[in-house]
């Protein structure tokens, strides 16, 4: 393994689960995401016959983006079993970090339900691995130190957009059809915020908000918060968490030249360590 400290999912993985019913609305989850400050809920399936109950799927922003905004369904008379992602991502508690990272790669996700045998032990987001992997010495991340501006190495500078002006439904459905969880704000022919699927939401869904008249300015996150590119890795990492925040606007004498994702951060280490990822193959 190529990864530094060798810590497990264990060390990292987070035991309060956050569970709805699968017959809860929407509404009622977008609500709880708002006063929780969380971006997925798992969802408890009850088999009626066999008095039996199970954690069966999990819901997240991107699916409440892409499976009830964007196609314009109620949320109050939608629920989690018409929107929750089914059967589960899973990974066991003993497999190292880099296994998780791979994982979220290939599925493109946020989030790893752990899992040992059937119980259900905690879940792992994206955030975790940025953790591990910033702070593992030794490991791909901070093998990048020493590069002359390692930003512009992970950075995107494809900047998707959108004007202050459209609605909440253009927003979401772009986010949906370009499968991103972020867009920058124009206004006037300048950069002036960001509107991300939490702010979707947390801001418009959970308040009841009609998405075809609301506007992208009344929701989006301004000023920009952003980073230099002459930055580290850690830098950007740190920033991201002390502002709760997965995107990054990358800048050059005070210009906008990218963006970076909290993906990003971990996307070098599956491209690096794949090879070893399969020969070893994937969580049982």
């Amino acid at each position: 393994m190529t990864t530094g400290s060798g810590r497990l999912v264990s060390d990292y993985m987070h035991r309060q689960l956050e569970v709805v019913p699968q017959d809860a609305s929407v509404l009622t989850v977008s609500t709880r995401m708002r006063i929780r400050n969380i971006g997925s809920m798992l969802i408890e399936t009850f088999d009626r016959p066999h008095h039996d109950c199970r954690i069966a799927g999990i819901v997240t922003e991107t699916d409440l983006i892409g499976k009830v905004l964007a196609p314009g369904r109620v949320p109050s008379r939608t629920s989690m079993a018409d929107v929750m992602s089914s059967p589960l991502v899973t990974i066991a508690p003993n497999r190292p970090m880099v296994d998780a990272s791979h994982l979220m790669e290939g599925k493109q996700i946020r989030h790893l339900v752990v899992m040992e045998g059937t119980d259900v032990l905690g879940v792992i987001s994206i955030r975790d691995l940025v953790r591990h992997f910033v702070d593992s010495d030794g490991g791909p991340v901070q093998a990048l130190t020493d590069v002359y501006r390692p930003l512009s190495v992970l950075m995107r500078t494809a900047i998707e957009t959108i004007g202050s002006d459209d609605t909440a439904l253009v927003a979401a459905r772009r986010m949906a059809d370009k499968h991103i969880g972020a867009l920058f704000v124009m206004e006037a022919e300048e950069l002036v915020g960001i509107v991300t699927e939490a702010d979707l939401v947390r801001k418009l869904l959970a308040y009841q908000l009609d998405p075809e008249t609301i506007r992208v300015g009344a929701l989006m996150n301004s000023p920009l918060i952003d980073i230099d590119i002459n930055r580290t890795i850690r830098d950007a990492s740190e920033r991201m968490a002390a502002k709760r925040i997965r995107h990054l606007a990358v800048t050059e004498h005070e210009k906008v030249i990218g963006v970076l994702s909290i993906r990003d951060l971990v996307k070098m280490v599956s491209i690096r360590d794949r090879p070893a990822f399969l020969k070893r193959g994937p969580t049982p």
